[in-house]
């Protein structure tokens, strides 16, 4: 249960990170009635490779982790930070997911699911907008890391003559 401390935080949270400007207070914090929060402890799965993604996760503290592989052979390929979004590509485009991602750090999130996502683009369209606004900045900011990450691996491997 959210008290009104946690729904203050979570307001300023969104002010952060949401273009909120156009909104008021109250319709921030209505937004919060459309989701779940969750805490999910260090190495709990959050999502896993195959799984369709039925929920956006808004990630408040902590860090996530991108792994591909079996759980015998895994391997990172990304991480999500705290003010990021998790889960957006296989929520929008319904194809399972090719990443499973896991909790690095004990991390509090914010769960919205699809069956509540479809009631506020009806409600709250411009929250909506907002909100695949966010989703295309977080996709950037991984994307950004992920293809830096790449480019200095192959600057490595090309300094030592491979």
């Amino acid at each position: 249960m959210m008290t009104d401390n946690d729904r203050d935080a979570l307001v300023d949270f969104l002010a952060r990170h949401v273009d909120t400007q156009i909104l008021t207070h109250a319709e921030v914090s209505a937004f919060l009635d459309f989701c779940d929060f969750e805490i999910i402890e260090r190495g709990q799965i959050i999502a896993d490779i195959g799984e369709v993604g039925e929920s956006l996760y808004f990630l408040l503290d902590g860090t996530a982790e991108l792994i591909v592989g079996p759980t015998t052979n895994e391997v990172p390929v990304g991480q999500i930070h705290a003010g990021e979004m998790l889960g957006e590509m296989s929520f929008f485009d319904r194809q399972p997911r090719n990443v499973r991602m896991r909790a690095r750090s004990s991390v509090r999130l914010l769960r919205l699911p699809r069956e509540k996502y479809n009631r506020l683009r009806l409600e709250h369209p411009v929250f909506t907008v907002l909100l695949l606004e966010y989703a295309i900045v977080s996709l950037d900011h991984l994307y950004r890391r992920t293809s830096t990450d790449v480019a200095q691996l192959n600057q490595y491997i090309h300094s030592m003559g491979g």
